[in-house]
């Protein structure tokens, strides 16, 4: 578990947010999109400029304790270090059979159905319980991901390539349209 996330931790040093990261950012800065809802742990909305995110499998860029939750550093979880009520130091993802978190859930659930649009990238749809979010919407639904998941019948709108592709086709449509 260690070597795992501090290979991922040190991997993900080197990694800048693609144009697609930065797309949402600025469509968020013009009031086009209110809200990210992501299932990314790595950061990279934030990095790239997004101010409104909810990361609903956590975020490998924090740390904590297992035992009493207490935050802690990424240098002390990667030199194995325990907290100081003796527990040990993990990044706070989700891991399999751990609830989501409350408060990014409750979120991305409130925006969700209040939405008059939900786009959905990046995701096989395939992980309960994010993969319901789209089905609790009014509005219109669009799904952009590269192989196209047999869940995603119900959409509106379904867009197929690399998420980084089709934002930067539909960003400059929105810059060329008057």
């Amino acid at each position: 578990f260690h070597e795992f996330y501090s290979l991922r931790i040190n991997a993900l040093q080197k990694i800048e947010p693609h144009e697609g990261h930065k797309i949402l950012a600025d469509w968020q800065e013009q009031g086009i999109i209110t809200r990210v809802a992501t299932q990314n742990v790595d950061g990279l909305h934030q990095k790239a400029g997004s101010e409104h995110v909810d990361e609903l499998h956590g975020s490998i860029r924090i740390v904590r304790c297992h035992s009493c939750n207490s935050p802690a550093t990424i240098e002390a979880f990667q030199r194995m270090e325990n907290c100081e009520c003796g527990g040990k130091l993990r990044p706070n993802v989700v891991l399999f059979g751990e609830m989501l978190p409350e408060i990014p859930w409750i979120n991305a659930m409130h925006n969700i159905q209040k939405a008059d649009l939900v786009i959905v990238i990046g995701t096989s749809l395939e992980v309960y319980p994010v993969n319901q979010l789209p089905t609790e919407t009014r509005g219109k639904t669009v799904y952009i991901n590269l192989d196209i998941s047999n869940n995603a019948k119900g959409f509106d709108l379904i867009l197929q390539g690399k998420a980084k592709e089709v934002l930067m086709e539909v960003n400059d449509r929105f810059k060329s349209s008057p």
